[in-house]
């Protein structure tokens, strides 16, 4: 990566609301109809009202255009609008291109947002069907033909890598597994809510792709959720204590796929998620021992464990007994493993309650949360903090 100054974003804006639907695996309803209850949830959260909003920033992958969402929730002109590639990995970068337009005063108030019917319409647990022929798609040709067809499938290759290198088995992942559920069960916002599992549990699951197993794999959602961003000038004068950016990234590494980078320097690793922690704890002056809880995006258990070490909380090859050691407050709200899979922007929600004070599995004296997004892809990371 080109050297760069450390970033003057930290510390200009703020998340001040957040909302969100039921998590179900039927919502009954059009991904339209959750995205406006989640936007109207996060708006009253923040105390503000649609005519507050000039800005909004979704997923390239959202099918709820802004215009169309604007006109259901009653909000007005719009002076920004932006979307995000790349799936899961979209997640902290939309709270990036909010921060950046509040900043740059472009837009006052901004609303990041994501819906879908994850389970009940599109499965993306079901890999790629009636793909059109996209430059982007070509480095699927490499694999699908040899049978990875589906997002499970590209991970256990890497998964199978990690084990490898650093001489471990597939047991190792069910710690990130445990962990998740642990908090999930006592979450009653989630699915899995009062439902903790055993390792031996893990153990015990079926095969999906080698050296994955079920319980490795996270679920598939209907729902939405949606946060509010404006300066943290404004976010004083709110309601609730804010959630300040400290520091938002980020990144592609070199030769980067989606997936399928099989053939880097290193498939053991997650190099996307090393260059968004280079900028992260460039641009807040942290270092990961002033990280109070992280929420890192667990689509597949192996993947926490290689962001923990690209990261710098541990070093290559002991993530898993980093988690098993409980060495840092990990996905408090369960993660996609045992909340929801909204592509990782209730995680974020998480990280704001945390901030808070409200998580219903608080980290006492919680100052400094990170947040990382989707994996395997070109990426994004925050770090938020307590204002003052």
């Amino acid at each position: 990566m080109s050297a760069r100054r450390p970033g003057a974003l930290g510390g200009r804006a703020a998340v001040v609301g957040i909302g969100a639907t039921a998590f179900t695996k039927d919502s009954g309803r059009s991904e339209l109809a959750l995205a406006a209850e989640a936007v109207r949830a996060a708006l009253a959260d923040a105390g503000l009202g649609p005519g507050d909003v000039d800005g909004m920033v979704t997923f390239s992958m959202d099918t709820s255009p802004e215009i169309t969402l604007a006109r259901a929730v009653g909000i007005g002109e719009l002076s920004f609008f932006s979307r995000v590639h790349y799936g899961g990995g979209a997640a902290c970068a939309t709270v990036q291109q909010a921060a950046l337009a509040v900043a740059a005063r472009v837009a006052e108030v901004v609303v990041c947002y994501r819906a879908f019917n994850e389970r009940s319409g599109r499965r993306f647990g079901a890999g790629v069907r009636h793909r059109q022929p996209s430059a982007e798609g070509v480095a699927l040709g490499w694999v699908l033909p040899f049978g990875l067809l589906t997002p499970a499938s590209w991970v256990a290759m890497t998964a199978r890598r990690y084990l490898h290198t650093y001489g471990l088995t597939p047991e190792v992942f069910g710690h990130v597994a445990v962990a998740g559920r642990r908090h999930a069960a006592r979450n009653p916002a989630a699915h899995f809510h009062g439902r903790p599992i055993t390792l031996a549990d893990h153990a015990a699951s079926r095969w999906i792709a080698e050296p994955l197993r079920l319980l490795d794999c996270c679920q598939e959602t209907d729902g939405g959720q949606a946060l509010v961003v404006t300066s943290l000038e404004r976010a004083r004068t709110l309601p609730r204590p804010p959630a300040v950016i400290a520091a938002a990234a980020q990144g592609a590494a070199r030769g980067q796929e989606q997936m399928t980078g099989f053939y880097g320097d290193e498939p053991a690793g997650l190099p996307e998620a090393g260059v968004v922690a280079r900028q992260l704890w460039a641009d807040s002056g942290l270092r990961p021992a002033d990280v109070d809880a992280a929420i890192l995006y667990d689509h597949f258990t192996p993947h926490v464990l290689m962001q923990l070490e690209e990261f710098g909380f541990c070093a290559p090859g002991e993530g898993g007994a980093f988690v098993a050691a409980d060495a840092l407050p990990l996905n408090t709200h369960g993660g996609q493993l045992g909340e929801a899979y909204l592509h990782g922007m209730n995680g974020i929600a998480e990280a704001v309650r945390l901030l808070r004070g409200t998580s219903v599995n608080q980290v006492p004296g919680a100052r400094h949360v990170l947040v990382t997004a989707g994996t395997g892809v070109p990426t994004s990371g925050l770090i938020l903090g307590a204002d003052g």
